[in-house]
């Protein structure tokens, strides 16, 4: 087969692994569906060593890097390093918004 579809609605909760869902190999990516004022957990990358690539799909919220606040709406592309913290806050509408992460090259992934 040389393509693939999915559906978000076929899925349950606030995350769908879209990438691996499509059976993609080498992409990582992930919807997630925020209810209003709900946050993430925050994290980095330094273990898998991908930067992230957060696109907004409906909704607003905010995007904490590193103590700096971003606004997320759709149209808005934001890229984090993998050493930086964040976490995505929805906004009083709530928030979707993909996640597609990459390996940066030169730099490996620990496994553990």
């Amino acid at each position: 087969m040389t393509y693939s579809v999915i559906d978000v609605k076929d899925f349950e909760g606030r995350l769908t692994p879209v990438a691996q869902a499509l059976g993609a190999v080498t992409i990582r990516a992930n919807q997630f569906d925020s209810q209003p004022n709900e946050a993430s957990h925050e994290h980095d990358e330094l273990r898998s060593s991908q930067e992230e690539l957060y696109v907004p799909l409906r909704g607003r919220g905010d995007l904490l890097i590193d103590g700096e606040t971003v606004g997320l709406e759709p149209g808005r592309y934001v890229l984090v390093g993998p050493s930086a913290r964040r976490q995505v806050v929805a906004g009083l509408e709530g928030l979707s918004y993909l996640v597609i992460g990459a390996l940066v090259e030169g730099e490996a992934a620990d496994t553990v």
